[in-house]
């Protein structure tokens, strides 16, 4: 979010160890502590965007005054419920968790309280798209990102493999892989567009935010090229 959107600013809860927004790690006290004080640490962080206050000790600069929005970005029913009870703008990171996509919205949409920043739900789903010139290129070249769960699910995560013709994977990897990347996208130029609109359907997303892992930076940008043509 804060590549594509550089106005706003993304707060993540629910996501891999490790993964929580940079800025909410600055300011945790606790380097141990769970979750229990993350709304305190929002307003906090909401009081560093807002005018300050008269008596104000701390200042962001630059920050304050700025009104910057914020999104809660998860990847369970936590961060829903909490931006929906704010009335903030949510983003689920189906991208790498979507076993809890459409439980999120759900709570997210049914539990949501109009505020000065939103007076209805908004709801942004980020989800991988390998996007190629045909079906079998993008199969080829969506191994990059399967090879990176698979060294994660095997205890050693690595940077980016060259895709491969073949996996060397147990069928209990397979499923693994596969369940971190069930939201996943791939294809050449009609599957992608057919399956992007039935994912915006199935989901009603107000915005969604696409991830292409490709191993050459070329192949990453002519998928996004491709999906931005198919989205017109």
């Amino acid at each position: 979010l804060e590549t594509l959107y550089p106005d706003r600013i993304d707060l993540g809860l629910g996501r891999a160890p490790g993964s929580d927004g940079a800025t909410m790690q600055a300011m945790r006290r606790n380097a141990h502590a769970g979750v229990d004080d993350f709304p305190q640490l929002l307003n906090e962080l909401r009081s560093y965007l807002d005018d300050a206050e008269p008596q104000q000790r701390v200042k962001a600069v630059p920050g304050q005054g700025t009104h910057v929005p914020i999104w809660l970005l998860g990847s369970s029913g936590y961060s829903a419920q909490l931006a929906a009870k704010l009335g903030l703008p949510f983003a689920f990171a189906a991208q790498f968790a979507p076993g809890y996509l459409f439980e999120a919205l759900r709570l997210y949409r049914d539990n949501f309280r109009p505020s000065e920043h939103l007076d209805k739900p908004h709801a942004m789903v980020g989800l991988p798209v390998m996007a190629a010139e045909s079906d079998a290129m993008a199969h080829y070249l969506a191994t990059t990102a399967q090879q990176k769960f698979l060294n994660l699910i095997r205890g050693k995560p690595t940077q980016s493999q060259p895709p491969v013709e073949q996996l060397d994977w147990s069928p209990v990897e397979q499923a693994q892989v596969s369940q971190f990347l069930g939201a996943a996208i791939i294809g050449g130029p009609e599957t992608v567009k057919a399956e992007l609109e039935e994912f915006q359907a199935r989901t009603g997303a107000d915005e969604l935010m696409i991830n292409s892992d490709f191993y050459n930076h070329a192949d990453r940008l002519r998928s996004y090229e491709i999906v931005a043509e198919v989205a017109r």
